[in-house]
């Protein structure tokens, strides 16, 4: 096995936990030259969200929430086979998975406070909306005779 670029961080000191990702390797699809029918450089990297115990168990639950919809029994399946070489894609297939679950197992965002209108402003609007509408009125041509 080829060395790997370091543990691939989450956030913060979580990192994905080497021994619990599962490689898989097939061919590209795809137009191809020489070489093409003998080189595996698709890759599939598994990883099994719901029995691992590398991440805080509130991030586990957020994530397994989040990404219900990828999930295949638990496990999150991502792939690459945009570039040539297989190690490139094992490390861009890696680096997708650590991001997809840096977002998945963010915390939610903090609910939004409204701010409050400052009173000034709502009785120029008012002022403005009265101005405008005796505007308006005087071009009715009603008592014009």
């Amino acid at each position: 096995m080829s060395a790997m670029s370091g543990p691939y961080l989450i956030r913060g000191s979580v990192s994905l936990p080497e021994a619990e990702l599962q490689w898989r390797f097939s061919r590209s699809s795809g137009p191809g030259g020489q070489h093409v029918n003998t080189s595996d450089s698709q890759v599939e990297l598994r990883f099994d969200l719901a029995a691992t115990e590398a991440l805080p168990e509130v991030w586990k639950r957020r994530a397994l929430e989040r990404l219900a919809g990828r999930l295949a029994d638990g496990v999150i399946a991502v792939r690459a086979s945009e570039h040539r070489s297989q190690s490139r894609n094992r490390e861009t297939a890696a680096v997708r998975l650590a991001a997809l679950l840096a977002e998945a197992t963010a915390p939610p965002p903090k609910p939004r406070k409204p701010t409050r209108i400052p009173r000034g402003i709502n009785e120029r609007r008012l002022r403005e909306k009265k101005q405008r509408s005796e505007t308006k009125r005087g071009r009715s041509g009603r008592d014009w005779g």
